[in-house]
């Protein structure tokens, strides 16, 4: 991964002396299939950096690029949308999100998408809200990188996801997060959402070298599924 500076791109960002543009290769150490380009600004506490989950989970995607192929994605919590551009680049139909009231993110999603030439549709969605919006996505795959950083969200998070799982048969969460997350609380919330785990992965495992060398942490990659076994109990009640 390298930065550079970009002043095109800095135009009607807030804090445009802060903002970088970082490139994300993708493909083997012999021949790069492709670069993401990222813009970043420094100064923004979580919406505009490319956290160190949002490069495992962008990798797993290159890497399961035939699994993603054709089918319809939604990031939520997107950012600055690594992962999500990814899945555009192997052929999904991405939906990138990130909560409804961050226009400043939302609309760096949409220079990053034009940065990158991919068409993706950028809409805001905020955790635990029931606005149109969400009626609207027919996902297979949901992804998210480090959603799971803030117990407050951690609830109207999985509320969300089940939500999206339920309305569409087969569909899959595959997120990253950092062991410092709240075990027990992710645990006890599945339950109350129907919610299982088919996947754990060591992030680090999915990386090649030279990427894992520059990132730190014990990062867990997930995929979860709802648990209609749960949900069929539940409903006999």
């Amino acid at each position: 991964m390298s930065s550079e500076d970009d002043d095109g791109d800095k135009e009607g960002l807030a804090n445009p002396e802060m903002t970088t543009v970082s490139r994300h290769d993708f493909g083997d150490s012999e021949k790069i299939a492709f670069s993401i380009s990222i813009i970043e600004n420094m100064k923004e506490d979580y919406g505009l950096f490319v956290w160190p989950c949002s490069i495992v989970l962008a990798e797993y995607v290159w890497q399961q690029r035939l699994r993603f192929s054709g089918n319809s994605v939604v990031e939520l919590g997107a950012g600055t949308c690594l992962p999500g551009l990814v899945a555009a680049k192997v052929g999904s139909h991405v939906t990138l999100t990130d909560d409804a009231n961050r226009l400043e993110v939302l609309d760096n999603m949409r220079r990053v998408c034009d940065l990158n030439k991919l068409k993706c549709k950028v809409l805001g969605l905020t955790w635990g809200v029931w606005d149109a919006s969400i009626f609207s996505f027919h996902p297979k795959i949901i992804l998210g990188a480090d959603v799971l950083y803030d117990a407050r969200a951690f609830d109207d998070l999985f509320a969300t996801v089940a939500f999206m799982l339920q309305s569409n048969p087969g569909s899959v969460f595959i997120t990253t997060y950092h062991n410092r997350s709240g075990h027990h609380l992710i645990e006890f919330l599945m339950v109350k959402w129907a919610l299982k785990c088919v996947k754990l992965l060591d992030g680090f495992s999915l990386l090649p070298s030279n990427k894992a060398a520059k990132l730190s942490g014990n990062i867990q990659l997930a995929e979860i599924v709802l648990n209609h076994k749960q949900v069929e109990e539940t409903s006999c009640l």
